[in-house]
C-alpha cells in the first residue's frame, strides 16, 4: 500500500489523543442542555461556565469575553455583521483586505451589496501583506469596522495586525481579525496582542474537534447577533451549546496555544527544503512572504496548468495538498489571493499549498521533495 503524506494542516489536524479523551465523557456521562435548571442541565452548565473561564485563562481575557461557536466561520460571521449592524448608525464606511478568507470577503460583499454599506478592500504586495500606510488613508470619518486576518490561508503571510489594531484604537473604528491560522502557529501570550476588540478562533486548526471555535469581544462592544432562538451566550449566540467540542477546544486551547503544537524551530527548516526544489523549477513560482510567515507554509504556482490536475497528480503519489482555502476546494476560479498579489490569471488557477505539521517528518519532505519535479513535468505536459 502507497504511504500518505499529509501535507493539508492549514485545511484541518487530526484530533489528539488527549483531547478526544477529554471529550469522551460528554457524550453519555454529561449529557444535559447546559440551559436546563434541573440537576442534569445545572451540572452541564456548570461544566460550560469551567471550560469558558480556562478559555479566558488561555487567551487572558475575561470569561464574559468569550462567545463559544461552531467555528471560524461562524465566528467571522458574527464578528462582521453584528458589528456592522451594531454600529451603522455612527457610519457605514468598512475596511478590509483583498487577501481575506471568503468567511470575511462574503460578509462585506453582502453588507455592500444588500445592506447600503461602503467597503475599501485594500490591495497587498507582491508578499501578500497589507501596508499600514494604506490602511491608514483608507481611514474616514464614517468608518465603523475594519477587518484584516492575522495570517494568510494560502500563503501563511503575517499581516501587520498589531499595527493596524492600534491605528483603529487611535480613531475609535472597531477591528476584527480572524486568527483561525495563527493559534497554534506563532508564540502567544494574550489575546490583547492583536489590538483587536473581535478575533475569530478555530478549534480544528490546532488538533481539537471540527465545529468548535470562539470569538473573543472585548468589553464593552456587543454586537448584533446574527442568529436566533434563545438566550444562549449572553444574547450573543442563540443555540443548545454543543458541549463536547467546546470541552475539545478548550482541552486544546490549554495544551497547543501558548507552547504552538506547530513548532517553528523544527518546521521552518522542512519548508525551506520545499522551497529550494520548488526554486529550481521551471515555470514554479513561489508565492507568499520570505520572511513574515508562518513556519508550516509553502505556496506556488505552476505555469501551463491547473490546481486540479496538480493536486490529482500529488494524491495519486500519496502527497495530500492544498490549492487553498479547504472551503474552495474544487473551485474552478482563480485564487483570489493570488491574483490579489499580482500573479497572472493562468497561475493563480494553479496553486499548491504545501501545509506542514507535528507529524510531518525530514522523510517525508525528502520524498516529496523528489518525487515533485517529475508529478510537475508530467502535469505540464499532459496540460499542453
Amino acid at each position: 500500500m502507497k504511504r500518505t503524506i499529509y501535507f493539508d494542516y492549514n485545511a484541518t489536524t487530526p484530533l489528539d489523543p488527549q483531547v478526544r479523551a477529554a471529550m469522551l465523557p460528554f457524550f453519555d456521562e454529561v449529557w444535559g442542555n447546559p440551559s436546563s435548571i434541573h440537576q442534569i442541565g445545572r451540572r452541564a452548565r456548570a461544566l460550560l461556565d469551567d471550560a469558558r473561564d480556562r478559555v479566558a485563562a488561555g487567551l487572558a481575557c475575561k470569561s464574559s469575553e468569550v462567545v463559544f461557536t461552531s467555528g471560524g466561520t461562524e465566528s467571522s460571521n458574527l464578528a462582521v455583521f453584528g458589528a456592522a449592524r451594531r454600529l451603522r448608525n455612527k457610519g457605514r464606511h468598512l475596511i478590509t483586505s483583498s487577501v481575506e478568507h471568503h468567511a470575511v470577503l462574503h460578509c462585506f460583499d453582502y453588507l455592500e451589496r444588500k445592506e447600503g454599506f461602503a467597503v475599501t478592500r485594500l490591495p497587498v504586495d507582491a508578499e501578500g501583506r497589507v501596508s499600514v500606510e494604506d490602511f491608514r488613508h483608507a481611514l474616514r470619518p464614517d468608518t465603523v469596522l475594519a477587518s484584516v486576518m492575522a495570517a494568510n490561508n494560502e500563503t501563511g503571510t503575517l499581516q501587520p495586525v498589531a499595527e493596524i489594531g492600534a491605528l483603529c484604537r487611535e480613531r475609535g473604528v472597531i477591528f476584527h481579525t480572524d486568527a483561525v491560522q495563527v493559534f497554534g502557529k506563532q508564540p502567544f501570550a494574550s489575546i490583547h496582542e492583536f489590538n483587536a476588540d473581535l478575533v475569530s478562533i478555530c478549534a480544528h486548526k490546532f488538533h481539537g474537534p471540527k465545529g468548535a471555535g470562539a470569538l473573543f469581544i472585548r468589553s464593552p462592544l456587543q454586537p448584533d447577533p446574527v442568529q436566533f432562538g434563545g438566550a444562549h451566550e449572553n444574547e450573543r449566540r442563540a443555540g443548545t451549546e454543543n458541549l463536547p467540542a467546546i470541552i475539545g477546544f478548550t482541552e486544546a486551547l490549554e495544551r497547543f496555544i501558548r507552547v504552538p503544537v506547530f513548532e517553528a524551530a523544527r518546521l521552518t527548516p522542512l519548508t525551506e527544503r520545499l522551497l529550494a526544489t520548488v526554486q529550481t523549477l521551471e515555470g514554479v513560482h513561489f508565492r507568499g512572504a520570505r520572511a513574515a510567515r508562518l513556519a508550516n507554509t509553502l505556496a506556488f504556482t505552476v505555469a501551463g496548468t491547473d490546481s486540479i490536475a496538480l493536486l490529482a497528480a500529488l494524491d495519486m503519489e500519496g502527497v495530500c495538498a492544498s490549492s487553498g482555502s479547504a472551503c474552495s476546494a474544487g473551485s474552478l476560479e482563480p485564487s483570489h489571493v493570488m491574483l490579489a498579489m499580482g500573479a497572472p490569471k493562468a497561475e493563480a488557477n494553479a496553486l499548491v499549498r504545501f501545509s506542514l505539521g507535528r507529524d510531518t517528518t525530514p522523510a517525508e519532505v525528502e520524498m516529496v521533495a523528489g518525487l515533485l519535479p517529475q508529478v510537475i513535468r508530467q502535469v505540464q505536459r499532459r496540460s499542453s
